[in-house]
This record gives C-alpha cells, sequence and structure tokens, in this order.
C-alpha cells in the first residue's frame, strides 16, 4: 500500500474522532425533552369550482411551484350501486379501467403512464369510484389523455375480467379462513341488512362467478357519465390551463339519454338518503370457525351521515381506538396482555356509516375483551373527556391532516372526500380549526345519541367450543351460524342454528 493511501487513511480516522469529540462535547443532558415549537401557521389555497358544458365538475387547487399535479377523477357511485346478486362488479369495473381501451392495451396504459413518471391507479369503494395519475406539471394533458381514455373507452376484454375475478377469488379464500374478516362482514351485514351496503364491496364468490361482461358494460354505461363525476386537480395548475386541458380530454364526453340511476330510500337528512339500523336483523352473531387458532370481536355502532359532526367523530374514535395511545389499545393490549392490538375505525358513508372496534385474542378471552369494548363504548357515554386526553387526541389528528395535505395526492384526497360527502370544499381549510374547537362536550353528545348499547350490532367469530357458554350471557339470543355456512347471498346473511 502506497505511503499516500496510508496518510490519507489516518487524516480521514483523525477527522472523524475529532468530529466525534466536538459532538460529544456539545452535548448537553435533558432531563425532558425540549418544548415543542410554535404551531406553524395553516392554509389552504380555497378550491375553485367550475363546470364543463356536459355538467363535470372541475375543481382546481392551484400549488404553484411544486412541479407537480395530481389528476383525480372521481365518478360518485361505487360499490352501493352493485346489482342484486352481482356483489363485486363496481370493484371490477373500476379494477379493469386501467386494463385496456379501444386505443391502448393494458400494457400500453402502463408503459404510457410509466413514461410521463407516474402510474395510473384505478378503485371503487362505497359512494364513489376512482382515477388518479401524478405527474410533473408539463405532462398534465398527455396524463388527462390517458385519464379521459381509461374512463371513457374502456374494452372489459374477457381475458382481463378472467384474470382479475381469478385474483379477487384467491383473496377471498385466504380472507374467509381469518376470524377478523368474518366478523367484521358479519358486523357490517347486522347493520345494513341486504341494502345497497349490505353487500361484501368486493363480492362473495358466488356473485362473482355470475359477473359476465354485459354486466360491466352496463354498469360502466348507466353510473361513468360526466354529470355524474368530478375532475379535481391538485398542485402547480392554474384554473384557465386547468379548465382549457379538462375541455380538451373530457369535452367530448356525452350525458347519455337515460337518467341517473338513483337507489331510492325511504328516510333524509340535508338532502340525502339515510340508511337506519335495519328492522328484523340481530343484534349479535356468532361464527364457530373450529380450525381458527384465535378469536375476532367486532363491536360496531350505526351513524348518520357526519356533516357539521365531523370533527367530533374524528376525534371520537381517536380516543376509543385510532391510534397506540387509544383507550381500547390500553386497556386490552398494554394493561392486559389480551391481544397484540385493539382498534377502532370510523367509515363515513353518505347514507349512513359506523364506528366500528376490533380485537382479535386468543378464543378463551373473547367474552373478556368483549366485555372491555362494550365498557369503552360505554364510558365514552358516560363521562366526559379529560382536558389532556382531549388535546392529545385533537393534536394528532391535526399532526396527522397536516402531513395529509404536504402532497398534491394528499390535498385531492380530501377535496375528492368532500366532494363524495356533498360537504363544502371550504370545508378543507376549514378542517384544522374545527378539530381545534372540539369539547368534551362535543364528543359525549354525539356518543350518547349514537353508539348506545340498544344500537350496537356485534360479532364474534372464531372456535366457538372455547367460548360459548360464557358468551351467551353477554349475547342472549345471538345468531349462531358456522363459518362453512357463512353466506352473505341469503336475504338475512346469516343462518341460525
Amino acid at each position: 500500500m502506497s505511503t499516500r493511501l496510508v496518510n490519507a487513511g489516518l487524516l480521514r480516522a483523525t477527522a472523524a474522532l475529532l468530529s466525534a469529540t466536538v459532538i460529544a462535547a456539545a452535548a448537553q443532558p435533558f432531563e425532558s425533552a425540549p418544548p415543542p415549537s410554535p404551531p406553524r401557521p395553516f392554509s389552504i389555497a380555497a378550491a375553485v369550482e367550475q363546470h364543463l358544458p356536459n355538467g363535470l365538475r372541475v375543481v382546481v387547487a392551484q400549488r404553484a411551484g411544486v412541479q407537480l399535479v395530481t389528476a383525480r377523477l372521481v365518478v360518485l357511485s361505487g360499490s352501493e350501486a352493485d346489482p342484486p346478486e352481482r356483489a363485486g362488479l363496481a370493484s371490477l369495473v373500476a379494477g379493469l379501467l386501467n386494463k385496456g381501451t379501444r386505443q391502448r392495451s393494458a400494457s400500453a396504459q402502463a408503459r404510457e403512464a410509466e413514461s410521463l413518471g407516474g402510474a395510473l391507479d384505478s378503485s371503487a369503494e362505497w359512494d364513489a369510484s376512482d382515477l388518479s395519475i401524478t405527474v410533473a406539471a408539463p405532462m398534465l394533458d398527455a396524463a388527462l389523455a390517458l385519464v379521459s381514455d381509461a374512463a371513457l373507452h374502456p374494452t372489459f376484454a374477457q381475458t382481463e375480467l378472467d384474470r382479475l375475478r381469478a385474483q379477487v377469488l384467491d383473496g377471498l379464500k385466504v380472507a374467509y379462513t381469518q376470524p377478523g374478516t368474518l366478523a367484521l362482514l358479519a358486523a357490517e351485514r347486522l347493520r345494513y341488512g341486504d341494502g345497497p351496503y349490505g353487500h361484501p364491496a368486493s363480492g362473495t364468490p358466488a356473485s362473482l362467478a355470475r359477473v359476465s361482461r354485459t354486466d360491466l358494460l352496463r354498469l360502466h354505461r348507466e353510473l361513468y357519465r360526466p354529470d355524474n363525476a368530478a375532475l379535481v386537480l391538485t398542485g402547480d395548475v392554474d384554473t384557465a390551463t386547468a379548465m382549457k386541458l379538462a375541455m380538451r380530454q373530457f369535452g367530448a364526453w356525452r350525458v347519455p339519454s337515460h337518467a341517473l340511476l338513483r337507489r331510492p330510500e325511504t328516510e333524509s337528512q340535508n338532502g340525502m338518503p339515510v340508511v337506519s339500523a335495519v328492522v328484523g336483523m340481530p343484534s349479535a352473531t356468532v361464527i364457530d370457525m373450529p380450525e381458527s387458532g384465535q378469536a375476532s370481536v367486532v363491536v360496531l355502532a350505526p351513524l348518520p351521515p357526519l356533516g357539521t359532526d365531523r370533527a367530533a367523530g374524528a376525534v371520537l374514535n381517536a380516543v376509543l381506538g385510532g391510534g397506540y395511545s387509544s383507550r381500547l389499545n390500553q386497556e386490552v393490549r398494554i394493561k392486559r396482555g389480551l391481544s397484540y392490538g385493539a382498534s377502532s375505525q370510523l367509515d363515513n358513508r353518505v347514507r349512513g356509516g359506523s364506528l366500528a372496534a376490533a380485537v382479535q385474542t386468543k378464543n378463551e378471552s373473547a367474552p373478556a375483551v368483549l366485555r372491555l369494548v362494550q365498557t369503552e363504548f360505554d364510558k365514552l357515554i358516560d363521562d366526559p373527556l379529560g382536558a389532556d386526553e382531549l388535546a392529545a387526541r385533537k393534536a394528532t389528528l391535526i399532526g396527522g391532516f397536516s402531513r395529509a395535505v404536504e402532497t398534491t395526492a394528499g390535498l385531492g384526497a380530501v377535496l375528492r372526500s368532500l366532494i363524495v360527502a356533498r360537504l363544502p370544499l371550504a370545508d378543507a381549510g376549514k378542517r384544522i380549526d374545527n378539530l381545534s374547537s372540539v369539547t368534551a362536550g362535543d364528543v359525549q353528545r354525539l356518543a350518547a345519541s349514537h353508539i348506545g348499547r340498544a344500537g350496537r350490532r356485534i360479532a364474534v367469530a372464531g372456535d366457538a367450543t372455547k367460548f360459548r357458554a360464557e358468551l351467551q350471557a353477554e349475547l342472549p339470543g345471538a345468531a349462531m351460524v358456522r363459518a362453512s355456512e357463512f353466506d352473505l347471498e341469503r336475504s338475512t346473511g346469516l343462518s341460525t342454528r
């Protein structure tokens, strides 16, 4: 080895040692964490909404200088529009939009999106179906051409349908062996019955087998129309440019002569139909899975469509089970070691949603876990939140929202959720203020109005021989169903014995 290399190595080692010494000398011991810095001012530029002559809403939230734009086409219909005996149809339609059009094959779509520096994503959920892509601002016109072609001219090739259906069926085969999946499906069926929200959005093995290419074409023709859609553009694009590009790529999209398909509902709130708790359905069910090594407990409380109380609902969920420090996780996992994790989820749907708590535990612990979950729901009704707990949960929600809207895709997702919920776009800029203003009384009133024991829907899935006797005292009259007989194709959704 040369003397030059040796000397260079010694110099680097000496420099590293001196640097470490300086850092160690400068470091000061702290007995507590330093105080947080003052919050930065938060502002979101107001979104601008205009319409094309064909009725397509164009929503633009400009963020100059970021050099990126996220384009999201939102169709205001989703899995709730699945026809009877065709559960999963809307999900298949959306899933095949990026699998070939009249002009582009599936591989050509993928290559073109990649050449633009993005990926064309499509999906459907309750109340909405989406196509989205994020690209550099100069590529926006080409990206919108790709989105327009996918939304307006899909071919739904039989080979692509067969491939996607096989993938979904494989996923269901695995999912149906999981107690958590079956318990959640059962609880949602108890809540929604056999109405528009009552079936699994991904379908069932029987319903997927019935779906034909003709079904796909029919649903696409009924729902994918400009007067039932919104184009959301977030990022480095001004309104004038956005409208020009939207007109170029979507202006020829015609409104069909037939009326938009609407499902009849009997109730209404703020002009929107509402799904109430289903009369005649049991309030609880037990799914017997003899081979299961664990049990899953789901407690679901029906909620109305959340409008002005969305912030209070978010805080309610955060306190109950929305994070590691939530009450459920503290009581079930940390204090008692009955689960690796206990959580809750707020499901906001246009016609009515739910607050669902889910815990997976050993079979023998299922009754004890159910009692704990029920108790935590009750506490939210009976006792106001403490000031420290309320402040901590609101800070978590505010921080999460602030991080989400830092990206063009995150900002687009926020605006999309408001569009789907039929809420003002200006609510995006008010979100942090709304969260900050939530009081303990707001949370307690929301809980008292909607998550009482009478309205809860409960499902427990697992090896029932290990908890049935003790659980009967908690759930008298619960419907019992074998996992092998669990059938969401039936009108009640649950067979009993």
